[in-house]
């Protein structure tokens, strides 16, 4: 799919329960093309696992997700790029390689694209077993560009960035949204993305 894109995301009472202990229920948001959601919360409020139900990572306990405007029966999670904790990145292979690597296994993709989102094309050759902490975040989140998908899920995206890097980040959130794109972020890091909507976790348990 290349952009203008055209998805929403709907959530309705969704859940989550993670060793037997229930993070969230009777969740309910939704997004149209070229919004952004900033989700919150205080630490094992279920921020990542939230994420991770909509990647199709974690199963929902209860509820139900759809992405209006998408062909029938087609899982919200065909649509998502997820960014997690970890960078995704095989040490082995260089930075070409591992952008190779995910556009070939999301198809449609574009690796000098990719390359060039982070300023990483003179690194291209390089092992990624080489590279700093900063630089394989960099790498880890150049993937978002390795195939286009409408829907951004990033967690803690600027962990290990320069402050430089932090203004590319919020760039291509910018450009991913005047594009139609939806991006939903959990950061404890002030971007300047505009956030169309915020969505709290944990407050049920502060109160």
């Amino acid at each position: 799919m290349q952009p203008p894109f055209t998805v929403s995301l709907e959530a309705r009472d969704i859940a989550c329960e993670r060793g037997g202990r229930v993070l969230f229920q009777g969740l309910d948001f939704a997004l149209k093309p070229g919004e952004a959601l900033l989700v919150s919360g205080p630490n094992g409020a279920g921020k990542t696992s939230l994420l991770r139900q909509l990647a199709g990572l974690l199963p929902l306990e209860a509820g139900h997700l759809s992405a209006p405007g998408t062909e029938a029966g087609m899982a919200v999670a065909e649509f998502c790029h997820y960014v997690g904790h970890l960078n995704a990145v095989k040490s082995a292979f260089t930075v070409r390689e591992n952008l190779a690597f995910w556009a070939d296994f999301l198809g449609d993709g574009d690796v000098d694209n990719a390359l060039a989102a982070f300023g990483l094309d003179a690194l291209a050759e390089i092992s990624a077993g080489l590279l700093s902490a900063g630089q394989r975040r960099k790498l880890g989140l150049s993937r978002l560009f390795a195939a286009p998908r409408p829907i951004w899920l990033l967690d803690e995206p600027s962990v290990s960035l320069d402050t430089a890097s932090v203004k590319r980040l919020d760039a291509a959130i910018r450009d991913h949204l005047k594009a139609g794109g939806i991006a939903i972020v959990s950061t404890h890091v002030p971007l300047k993305t505009k956030f169309t909507k915020q969505l709290t976790l944990g407050l049920e348990r502060a109160a």
